[in-house]
């Protein structure tokens, strides 16, 4: 094996996976070096992909990727003391988005960049960034140094070699969420007879209430080929200070909710996992993207979208890895690859839609942080309609409303919340 490639890619993730794909594709020399068994058995995500970034990059994305259904049905649900409220959106024919396991993705994204080329090694853990004179000229692993003109750092949320290198703090519990999910096995039949779904058709399911046992955060359930995945996001700041409980019991808790128990009472636990979702992107943003000899692609970067009811973070994360490809092949045209010629993919980010997503969305962090959307408000808007839809009189819905909120909450701060929900999401 060579001991200097043109880019070193660390992470085999969407990011990582992504960038070496589009370079070896593109004739340079790429080595992807991935910590875990398989690319992507150091990944964690609940289920749903949006597709359109990732058809720009894999054109055959539709017929070869390992998809599991496509999503035609999307819920958001309010829950409080065993009742819901669910706002329900099926289209015909979605593809939109998709279901998958995110080993199986990345596995399917580092077997393309190695049938381009790159050359993909597991089970090696890089140890430190190769750097000279301030210049990254490599990485450092097992003892081994492998140079090269530029290292794309994809190793994910645990960012290790950065922090090493004294470019980003160690990680504050503020700037993440935890998710823990389990998948349940079901048969096929009986998983879309009990979601109502057709043959590779499939669910996105977020729920937000007392199932997360007042922690800000959010449950999700989203459907596979032949398996449910559920689970809880929590913000780790707040469960850490108020969870009594193991996390796991919160999940155990989603899937016996009356609502879930019946749908998923004879599924098999396969899976049960947990992970670190960047959750306060500026946070966690390095003080640039492109450095001399250095580009940080994906969770590496805090380049994920939490859009409030949603987590964007594998399209976000392989389009970054697209552009960091796009950015290395500009800089090597200019034969340098110092700050000033690799900056362009700070300006390729700004302007893509990982950029616009997170400056449109970069105020979602002050809302999950009020207890009461996650807490007060699902309970009232439970409370409301029960008021009105089992009186055995007409009830009007201010009059329902002014009474479920009684003692709770004032008409001030329910207006003012209401107006951040409609400004930030």
């Amino acid at each position: 094996m060579a001991r200097k490639f043109d880019v070193v890619v660390v992470g085999a993730g969407p990011a990582g996976s992504t960038a070496a794909y589009t370079l070896a594709g593109r004739g340079f020399r790429v080595l992807l070096l991935e910590r875990g068994r398989v690319p992507g058995s150091k990944n964690m995500f609940g289920g749903k992909v949006y597709a359109a970034p990732l058809r720009e990059v894999y054109r055959d994305l539709d017929e070869k990727a390992p998809i599991h259904r496509w999503v035609v049905c999307e819920r958001v649900s309010l829950t409080a003391g065993g009742e819901v409220v669910t706002l329900e959106r099926r289209v015909g024919d979605g593809r939109a988005a998709f279901t998958t396991f995110l080993t199986q993705l990345c596995g399917w994204m580092a077997s393309r960049a190695e049938e381009e080329g790159a050359i993909v090694l597991t089970e090696i853990t890089v140890d430190s960034l190769y750097v000279v004179d301030g210049v990254v000229r490599g990485v450092v692993a097992g003892g081994d140094r492998v140079e090269a003109d530029v290292v794309i750092d994809a190793e994910g949320i645990n960012r290790l070699l950065l922090e090493r290198a004294g470019i980003v703090r160690p990680l504050r519990p503020s700037q993440v969420a935890l998710g823990v999910k389990e998948v349940l096995k079901l048969p096929r039949e009986e998983l879309e007879a009990q979601l109502g779904l057709g043959e590779r058709e499939g669910l996105a399911w977020v729920l937000i209430g007392d199932v997360t046992g007042g922690i800000p955060g959010g449950a999700f359930v989203y459907t596979q080929e032949e398996a449910v995945s559920i689970g809880v996001v929590l913000m780790l700041e707040e469960a850490a200070a108020s969870l009594r409980d193991h996390v796991s019991v919160l999940v155990e808790r989603l899937r016996t909710h009356p609502l879930l128990g019946r749908l998923f009472e004879k599924g098999t636990l396969l899976e049960y996992s947990a992970h670190l979702i960047p959750e306060d992107p500026s946070a966690l943003k390095p003080p640039s993207y492109s450095m001399d000899g250095l580009l940080i692609a994906g969770d590496a970067a805090g380049l994920l979208i939490n859009m409030g009811y949603a987590y964007r973070g594998v399209d976000t994360a392989a389009y970054s890895g697209y552009l960091a490809a796009q950015a290395y092949e500009k800089a090597h045209g200019e034969g340098r690859f110092d700050r000033s010629a690799l900056s362009v993919y700070d300006r390729m980010l700004a302007e893509s839609f990982v950029g616009r997503g997170l400056r449109g969305f970069r105020g979602v962090r002050g809302l999950m942080g009020r207890r009461r959307v996650f807490t007060t408000y699902p309970e009232l808007v439970v409370e409301t309609l029960r008021a009105m839809l089992d009186s055995d009189e007409p009830v009007k819905l201010m009059d329902a409303l002014g009474r479920a909120k009684r003692g709770r909450v004032g008409w001030l701060t329910l207006i003012r919340d209401l107006v951040s929900v409609v400004r930030r999401l």
